[in-house]
């Protein structure tokens, strides 16, 4: 059983930043793409980033040039920087993990591909 346990989320200003992170349980740690996704009131859940083993990323249209994906696989910690960040970006954060061959470059975007999730964190921009 994978365990996902998120931080940093929070209150902000339009163009402050916050760093997320969630740390895992999952062994082996490089057998799993892992994602950032995201769900505001009201809204469906929606992809933000994702990362593989191999530190192959892909984005949302709505964060690229904003949001930094990263990985420490040493470490079993995903990262989230996100910057200059907009009132449209506010929502509840999960990060998400889901089994893939250790060579797998680009990790799928859709929430229904991620079998494991963590509580959330709350991200709220103010305008």
């Amino acid at each position: 059983q994978v365990q996902l346990v998120e931080s940093g989320g929070g209150s902000v200003q339009a163009g402050g930043s916050l760093r997320l992170s969630c740390t895992a349980s999952a062994y082996p740690y490089s057998n799993y793409c892992m994602g950032w996704f995201r769900q505001a009131p009201g809204k469906e859940r929606e992809g933000v980033a994702t990362i593989s083993y191999r530190s192959g990323t892909g984005y949302a249209d709505s964060v690229k040039g904003r949001f930094t994906i990263s990985r420490d696989n040493a470490k079993k910690t995903l990262w989230l920087q996100m910057n200059s960040l907009k009132p449209e970006d506010t929502a509840m954060y999960y990060c998400a993990a889901k089994w893939a061959e250790t060579w797998t470059w680009v990790c799928p975007s859709r929430d229904d591909d991620y079998n494991y999730w963590g509580q959330g964190t709350q991200v709220t921009v103010s305008s």
